[in-house]
């Protein structure tokens, strides 16, 4: 009989090393009979550096378990995006609510220029080389949710030539 120890070590040794971000934390306050009661939430962003990126927002009386709880919803959703080299392949805008963030692919040598929650996003995906803009709202999780409809939304040359069934020569051109 194998030792499971052993075993349990080595997946977890092989699972994917993860980027945790916390983007946004917040507390707030119910007044009750015996005064305040404090609970917090943290939206999470995690990502691989490689394309693949989720995002989660956990509730709790601890910041910690909180933080905790986002970095588990955010692996439970976690996407894989269409990306070009450090870029993304074209401009798209993302909407989600009241909030719409522009997202510019960039040449190599730009970097991340993006707001706080939006960063986050990137670096997690991956993507070094990009210009972004968040246009109506700033509330970091429309803002959070917008950057990830945005990235989702996303379709490669490849992609795009087999829906209309050409070559990738003829799309890229």
């Amino acid at each position: 009989m194998p030792n499971n120890n052993n075993t349990r070590g080595a997946r977890e040794q092989a699972a994917p090393e993860y980027i945790e971000k916390v983007v946004y934390l917040n507390r707030v306050s119910k007044t009750v009979k015996g005064g305040r009661v404090m609970k917090f939430s943290a939206l999470v962003v995690v990502g691989d550096g490689k394309g693949t990126v989720g995002y989660g927002l956990g509730k709790a009386a601890e910041v910690s378990e909180a933080i905790l709880k986002g970095i588990a919803d955010a692996k439970k959703n976690m996407v894989k995006i269409t990306l070009s080299g450090t870029t993304i392949p074209h401009e798209v805008i993302g909407e989600y609510g009241a909030g719409r963030v522009l997202l510019k692919p960039a040449s190599k040598g730009t970097g991340i220029i993006a707001g706080g929650a939006v960063r986050s996003v990137m670096e997690a995906v991956g993507v070094s080389n990009i210009r972004t803009k968040c246009l109506r709202s700033n509330n970091p999780q429309n803002v959070v949710k917008a950057t990830m409809q945005g990235l989702m939304s996303l379709r490669g040359p490849e992609e795009v030539a087999a829906i209309r069934g050409k070559n990738v020569e003829e799309i890229v051109g």
